[in-house]
């Protein structure tokens, strides 16, 4: 369920009550934990958190480099944190400290997905953000697609 929303505002604007307060909230936890050189903006019809064609252009779609995302989706709700699918360690990690939680572990391909606020671990959404700056996540980004380039990054 894409938006075809241009701004953040317009974008919650066009959600119900119950799921705004959610992503709005979700939101806020991003915003006060997103490292210096991220900037949000609506793309890929989500609120997205990327690094500006300014800073980096050579991204290899020609689009921002996207770092994280927030979604409401038809069924659900959906943070994307494409950080921590960049390297096994870190989603590993990600994987066990939900779990410790006790909270509902939902994924896709890329996210974390929640019905509800209380089924979303706030502070662990918030630290994941954090602990990437800028810099890291362009040489993981570099690192994944040379190695694919190379073949190196082909799974069987």
């Amino acid at each position: 369920m894409q938006s075809t929303a241009e701004t953040v505002a317009e974008y919650l604007a066009g959600l119900p009550q119950d799921r705004r307060q959610a992503i709005e909230r979700v939101r806020r936890t991003i915003l006060d934990h997103l490292p210096q050189g991220y900037q949000e903006a609506m793309n890929w019809g989500m609120i997205s958190y990327q690094i500006p064609l300014d800073r980096y252009p050579d991204s290899y779609n020609g689009q921002p480099l996207m770092y994280a995302a927030l979604a409401s989706q038809k069924n659900h709700m959906a943070v994307y944190l494409f950080g921590i699918y960049s390297s096994d360690e870190a989603r590993q990690q990600f994987e066990a400290a939900y779990k410790a939680t006790g909270k509902r572990y939902e994924v896709g391909k890329s996210c974390v997905r929640f019905k509800k606020l209380d089924d979303l671990p706030l502070d662990l959404i918030g630290d994941t953000i954090a602990s990437m700056e800028v810099e890291e996540f362009i040489a993981l980004t570099e690192a994944a697609h040379s190695g694919r380039k190379s073949g190196k990054g082909k799974r069987s």
